[in-house]
């Protein structure tokens, strides 16, 4: 017997579904850090801020402390990034789920349930680029942490894909973003392709890195 069900949404699950979203999401923010911090230009910038305080003050430790601010800052930034697209998404459509979601056709909202609680979420939305009516973008998946490794994540993946399939779509598409190594992991080996990478829209993600992962499955189209 399964230790979970996957259903529709109901408005009891609002506070916990808005929980686990926002948990999912800014979890993520140590993971983009350390990418950032792999990376040359980011130690090329420090190496300029260090050498420049060095020329300017003459002191080993203010150039230091200087790097560390910029350390600081890099950090704050990613922060910001995540918490940013949490905050918009919580005043956006996961304001009302049940009214944007479950009241409009071509979208949909499920949540994982295990022993009475919220153990994770995928929504369904109908993309709003051209020849969008014959695809589904899968959304807002985030499994709860003490409930991951029980192939969650997975199930809710293959509703989307169902979904899409009794559509009638041709395809099933989703983003995501390179530090979460996990999900995309999961979606490759699910059969999805990569299909393209790009930066986020933000005027430091090249500098750190932030780039986001375009994935489709291809669902067989009967005539």
């Amino acid at each position: 017997m399964s230790e979970y069900q996957i259903r529709l949404y109901k408005d009891s699950d609002y506070e916990s579904v808005r929980e686990i979203f926002a948990d999912g999401i800014t979890e993520h923010t140590a993971k983009a850090f350390h990418f950032s911090l792999r990376l040359r230009r980011v130690w090329a910038f420090f190496l300029v801020t260090f050498l420049l305080f060095s020329n300017i003050t003459g002191s080993f430790l203010v150039s230091i402390l200087a790097v560390i601010i910029d350390i600081g800052l890099l950090f704050l930034i990613q922060k910001y990034i995540y918490l940013s697209y949490v905050q918009q998404s919580l005043d956006d459509d996961m304001l009302d789920i049940q009214k944007y979601y479950l009241q409009r056709d071509g979208y949909c909202f499920w949540v994982a349930e295990s022993s009475g609680e919220i153990a994770g979420m995928v929504a369904a939305v109908p993309p709003d680029h051209p020849g969008g009516e014959r695809q589904v973008e899968l959304k807002r998946m985030s499994v709860s942490r003490k409930y991951r490794g029980k192939g969650i994540a997975k199930a809710l993946c293959r509703m989307v894909i169902d979904f899409a399939r009794e559509r009638g779509c041709e395809a099933v598409i989703l983003e995501t973003s390179y530090p979460q190594v996990d999900a995309w992991r999961m979606y490759e080996k699910m059969g999805f392709r990569r299909m393209r990478t790009f930066f986020a829209p933000y005027l430091v993600a090249k500098f750190i890195g932030f780039t986001i992962l375009f994935y489709q499955y291809d669902l067989p189209v009967h005539r």
